[in-house]
């Protein structure tokens, strides 16, 4: 992608994560980075292209951290293997990167922020919410869980996330991040302790 698309999705993304999508405009859009419409069409055919684009920008990215911290990144019938073969560690160790992805790297920030947003104004929003923020997060790792034979996964799965959950919105809120991200490792590497223990019984 061209440096100038990427600039549209990033300026799109912040005025849809500060003022919602609907309240934003493509003459927002192109006011935001100093070009005109005209300039913006060439690169999108509408809002819900640039929209389009940043989910697909998402789902990019989203492997790619998975791939990055050696853990499966599609679906459970289509990598078995990768799923029994996961190791705690590198789930534990994904779970932070994680964190401090969806907190610290200006794309996922706001994409956050976005369907934090607009998650009750809009269905799609509301499922996308779910995918990549809740339901989503906690199936992944009940399914990788299950995989490696970690007794009651649904439940493990939860413990697990939950920390992760709740801190990203302590996390927004606090004036001093480092605490935040101190308490959320803390927790993921006992977490990390119990689910070792269990697995070895």
């Amino acid at each position: 992608m061209s440096g100038t698309k990427e600039r549209i999705l990033l300026a799109a993304l912040g005025l849809f994560a500060r003022d919602g999508y609907e309240a934003v405009s493509v003459s927002d859009i192109a006011n935001a980075l100093g070009m005109t419409k005209g300039a913006l069409y060439k690169h999108f055919k509408s809002k819900r292209d640039v929209f389009e684009s940043i989910v697909v920008r998402m789902e990019q990215r989203d492997a790619e951290q998975a791939n990055a911290h050696g853990v499966p990144e599609g679906p459970p019938e289509d990598m078995g293997d990768a799923y029994r073969s996961a190791k705690i560690d590198h789930i534990v160790a994904f779970g932070k990167a994680m964190f401090r992805y969806w907190t610290e790297d200006d794309f996922a920030s706001q994409f956050r922020r976005m369907l934090t947003l607009e998650q009750f104004r809009d269905t799609e929003m509301g499922g996308l919410y779910q995918q990549y923020l809740a339901s989503g997060p906690l199936d992944y790792l009940t399914e990788l869980f299950a995989a490696i034979g970690i007794p009651q996964p649904r439940r493990e799965a939860a413990e697990l996330y939950a920390p992760m959950f709740l801190l990203y919105s302590v996390y927004d809120g606090a004036k001093d991040k480092e605490p935040v991200r101190a308490l959320l490792d803390e927790m993921l590497d006992r977490a990390r302790e119990h689910l070792e223990g269990v697995r070895s019984k």
